[in-house]
């Protein structure tokens, strides 16, 4: 009996489509509250106030998700982070 041959289903993501990465910061005991919100500022574009409730988050829940998008974009923030010495982490965003 001849063998059939079954293809096999298609799995990749479409382009734009890749699942979305957090880029999230720690808390840590040594950076200043000011100084994060500074470096909030200087990486992320943010504004003073939200620069300040992302920190205050950071500050009283120990993390704040301070990004989320694209995996390399989110990687360039965690090295960014990481120069300025804050200590960030990249996550798989939940998928609804």
């Amino acid at each position: 009996m001849p063998s059939v041959n079954i293809p096999e289903a298609e799995t990749r993501t479409k382009p734009g489509m890749a699942a979305p990465w957090n880029v999230v910061v720690h808390n840590d005991p040594v950076n200043l509250m000011s100084y994060v919100t500074h470096v909030f500022r200087k990486v992320l574009g943010f504004s003073k106030d939200k620069a300040r409730r992302h920190m205050l988050e950071v500050h009283h829940k120990g993390r704040s998700i301070v990004w989320t998008g694209g995996r390399e974009k989110a990687e360039f923030y965690v090295l960014q982070l990481h120069s300025h010495l804050l200590l960030a982490t990249l996550e798989p965003a939940p998928q609804d």
